[in-house]
């Protein structure tokens, strides 16, 4: 609840203050951290009447006076811009100004200098500078995610405009829950160490009163970590609910854009994906898929003896008791809908793509030994004409990335199948993703085979046998957050940031991932959070990643590289 509360918190107090009509405005951010929390029916109770981007404002004219308007924006001086233009001929009788983050004094003054009709009655700062899709799991949705690759030389500015994004969103996290924390990064990232260090300036230094919040216990710990370290991960086919929605079909802001699927009726083309507005979805998200096929039927059989029941209205009594739980069917009936009209197209696409069979050998590579076995499997999935192109390039990565050093001749043999094999294959593309995030760029176990700790395990868990051979692989985030329960997390390998170091063990920690998030790591935490250790794990990235948009980022990123002068 943690991250969603925080923001709907601020929302309420943003809205409950100010009395009669209202008019909310936002920008393109604002609206994705607003939506993901409250529903329009909700904003309607507040006298929300009109929500409207803050690009649309400003080109309209047309005088408003009877309204109110609640401004929530980013505090970017683009945004600043619209309001002084805004407040040089006003359209709405009063104005209230709530930024998401921390705002500069020459903004402040900006805005005090072009009020001159005074029409702006509060300017707040409520810390919001976040979008969080699920209790425990943030993202700042980022558009240019794939700067992070890029070295530094090569676009300065937008490497240091990404960077601020990062701080200003962790920077909110933390002020939202009123904690300071002491901050760790991963030694091999540049971009983790330079996020790590200007946080900690901004909270230790620029802004330092504003994070003492003179709490006794013990610091929180923020982690700053890159995606690269874990490049299996994103690159895997899923198959417990939330995960496999996204890989397959695709979620924004906890919605998903179903309208390419054959005939869906209009209210059904973009259905809502949240654990607090649907039941049956929070206890079906970390599900795997045959368990939700089940589940979805038992589900529509409910449905069919609520409708049966409601056939029989014989009496008055029988038609006001309809009306009255008419909603409550109607709502119902629209999620059985939903989820039957998601796992229905999903089960089409795993047939279609042979999924199953694809998924099989993607698990062999990530999980388990045995080169000469995952050589053959691959060759013979390109050889199959079935498989997809997306499908051939991840399986020969997974491959490249465990046996780059074991087996070079094969994995020559595998990039020249594969670029006959692929007609959209983008020659160098795996090598590119060697050199990002090849075995000497890692520090992290992610194959289980460098820590003896880690080797006796995977031994054990190989003597047991695993109960689903498709969601047996684990994120190399489940090692880095039993590392830390443990206090096992090497210095060495994730130093402090200046002399703030841990007095105990935290009883919160924030991961950042840099390069972005998935769903699968999003399920490890929130089931670690489940088990009680006395740890709340919080996870956030850039951007929540699929297969599709991790191989894009990682294009962008080896194109910009190849055409760039400043690249050795």
């Amino acid at each position: 609840m943690v991250l969603i509360s925080a923001v709907r918190d601020y929302i309420s107090r943003m809205l409950q203050d100010i009395s009669g009509m209202k008019v909310l405005i936002l920008d393109s951010h604002t609206v994705s951290i607003v939506s993901v929390v409250y529903s329009q029916s909700e904003l309607l109770q507040k006298e929300v009447f009109l929500v409207e981007l803050v690009d649309s404002i400003s080109m309209s004219k047309e005088s408003m006076s009877h309204l109110k308007a609640v401004y929530f924006l980013r505090p970017t001086s683009e945004n600043i811009q619209h309001l002084r233009r805004q407040f040089a001929s006003p359209r709405f009788g009063e104005y209230h100004l709530f930024f998401s983050n921390i705002l500069k004094d020459t903004q402040i003054h900006i805005l005090a200098d072009s009020d001159e009709q005074e029409v702006v009655q509060q300017v707040q700062e409520f810390y919001a500078d976040f979008v969080a899709i699920d209790p425990f799991h943030f993202t700042l949705n980022m558009s240019s995610n794939h700067i992070y690759m890029l070295p530094a030389v090569v676009d300065p500015s937008g490497l240091q405009h990404y960077c601020d994004r990062v701080v200003d969103g962790i920077g909110a996290i933390f002020l939202a829950l009123k904690r300071r924390p002491v901050i760790r990064y991963q030694r091999t990232s540049d971009i983790a160490k330079r996020i790590a260090h200007e946080t900690s300036k901004l909270m230790y230094q620029q802004e330092s009163g504003l994070f003492d919040f003179r709490r006794t216990e013990v610091s929180p710990l923020l982690l700053v970590v890159d995606r690269r370290d874990d490049p299996v991960t994103p690159l895997l086919n899923q198959w417990t609910y939330q995960a496999m929605v996204h890989e397959l079909i695709g979620i924004q802001d906890n919605k998903v854009d179903l309208k390419n699927i054959g005939k869906i009726p209009k209210d059904q083309q973009e259905v809502v994906l949240s654990s607090e507005q649907d039941a049956f979805f929070k206890a079906n998200m970390y599900e795997n898929f045959g368990d939700i096929g089940m589940n979805i039927k038992r589900m529509v059989d409910e449905f069919q003896q609520i409708s049966k029941s409601n056939q029989n209205i014989l009496t008055v009594e029988d038609m006001a008791k309809f009306v009255d739980n008419y909603p409550e069917y109607r709502k119902m009936h629209g999620n059985v809908s939903k989820h039957v009209t998601m796992v229905t197209e999903m089960s089409k696409i795993v047939e279609e793509r042979k999924l199953m069979l694809v998924s099989q050998t993607e698990q062999e590579l990530a999980c388990n030994g045995g080169q000469v076995a995952a050589f053959e499997a691959v060759t013979n999935l390109l050889n199959d004409e079935s498989v997809s192109d997306i499908d051939r390039l991840r399986l020969v990565m997974l491959y490249a990335l465990r046996y780059e050093k074991e087996s070079p001749v094969q994995l020559m043999q595998l990039f020249n199948k594969l670029a006959s094999r692929s007609a959209k294959y983008k020659p160098g593309l795996v090598q590119f993703l060697l050199k990002q995030a090849g075995v000497d760029k890692r520090i992290g176990d992610l194959y289980g085979n460098r820590d003896l700790l880690n080797i006796a395990r995977n031994m054990a868990r190989g003597l047991k046998g695993v109960e689903n051979v498709y969601t047996q692989h684990q994120p190399l985030l489940f090692q880095t957050m039993e590392n830390i329960n443990k206090g096992r997390l090497r210095d060495v390998d994730y130093p402090f940031i200046g002399n703030h170091f841990q007095q105990g063990r935290p009883q919160d920690v924030v991961i950042f991932i840099v390069g972005g998030t998935t769903y699968e790591e999003a399920r490890a935490v929130a089931l670690q959070n489940a088990s009680n250790s006395g740890i709340r794990f919080i996870l956030g990235g850039s951007v929540v990643l699929n297969s599709k948009r991790f191989l894009k980022d990682l294009e962008e990123a080896q194109r910009i590289n190849r055409t760039s002068p400043n690249v050795v």
